[in-house]
Order: C-alpha cells, then structure tokens, then sequence
C-alpha cells in the first residue's frame, strides 16, 4: 500500500491550525494533514516522515534550528510576511483570504510544496467554459473582485456575476478557492509565475 504524504502542521493556535488542515485537504487531497500544539507532539509522532511543516512563528522561534536544517520543507505562518521574510523561509500570511492562501501555496516554489495535488479533473459531460469566461476566471484566480473584473474587461457587474456563476456550475467549484485550484490545475494560470 502506498503511503500517503504527510503534512505538519503546527501551531498553539486551534482555530488556525483547524482553519489550515481543512484547506491543505482540499488543496492536497493525498496528503495527511496532522495537527500539533506544541513542539513535544511533533517530536512523539516522529517528525522526519513529514514532508512539510506549517509552522505558527513563535514555535518557530523556540526550535529554530530544527527548522531551519529543514527550510525546504518548513512553511512559517505569519500575521505578516516580514518576520518569516528575514528568517529567510517561506512564509504564508494567515490573515489573508482563502483564495489568497490558496493561491500562495500553489505558487510556492515545488520544493516548498512537494507538488502532491491532485491531478486536473477528469473530463466530463459538463461543457467547456468560454472564452470570457475563461477570461473571468483568470482574474478570480489572480484575487480580484467582481468590479474589479467588469473594470479591466470593460463589463458589467452583472455579467461578470452571470459569468462567475456559470463558471461555478461548469466547474462544479463551490467557493472561490475551489475556482483557484481549478485555474491552476487546469492550465489557466501558472502555478509558478
């Protein structure tokens, strides 16, 4: 039986950790996701059979160097990328939106990340998505809001929203971070740009 890739995440912070261990699951569906308030119950579970660790900044800070043997792997979770920035680690800021953190992992380097998404769903009888909504779907993955998308396509807002929810039911996505895992595993954006 093949075993699947496991995934730290640690932080004393519940809500946080609860928060990302749900989006890393959707994110990275063969991943297990293991949850850990302190550095002790990393440490118990055996900590080299992770592929990657989520680390809060003040855990960091305790077990530096622990980390930093591992900086590859070690994702540090921030309330603001400057910390995590000058320890020279990848960084992932938790007070951002869903889509944005989604959107952050994918676009971290596949050392960071050991690229175990899934691959781009199976074709089916759903119809494809159109040139505009293509289009739409793009800038939904690059963050922007519905004005700001009628703004730069020159639409209206209602449109953009027809757009958006024929998108949704084409791709069968149920939040804006499902539509950003679906641009990216789909080729309409680069995951590395």
């Amino acid at each position: 039986m093949e075993q699947r890739p496991a995934i730290a995440v640690l932080t004393p912070n519940v809500l946080t950790g609860l928060g990302l261990r749900a989006l890393l699951a959707k994110i990275i569906p063969a991943a297990e996701v293991e949850l850990f308030a302190d550095f002790d119950a990393l440490s118990a579970a055996g900590p080299e059979r992770f592929y990657h660790y989520f680390v809060s900044v003040d855990l960091f800070g305790l077990h530096a160097e622990f980390f930093r043997a591992r900086r590859q792997r070690t994702i540090l979770l921030a309330s603001s990328p400057a910390p995590a920035l000058a320890a020279g680690m990848h960084t992932l800021d938790i007070r951002t939106s869903e889509e944005r953190l989604v959107h952050d992992i994918l676009r971290m380097p596949r050392s960071a990340r050991h690229d175990h998404t899934a691959a781009p769903p199976a074709a089916d009888d759903r119809p494809p998505l159109t040139d505009r909504e293509a289009e739409v779907l793009r800038w939904i993955a690059r963050g922007c809001i519905n004005k700001q998308i009628a703004e730069r396509l020159r639409i209206g807002l209602t449109t953009v929203i027809t757009h958006r929810r024929n998108i949704m039911e084409k791709t069968g996505a149920s939040s804006v971070a499902e539509l950003v895992l679906y641009a990216v595993r789909s080729g309409y954006v680069d995951d590395e740009a």
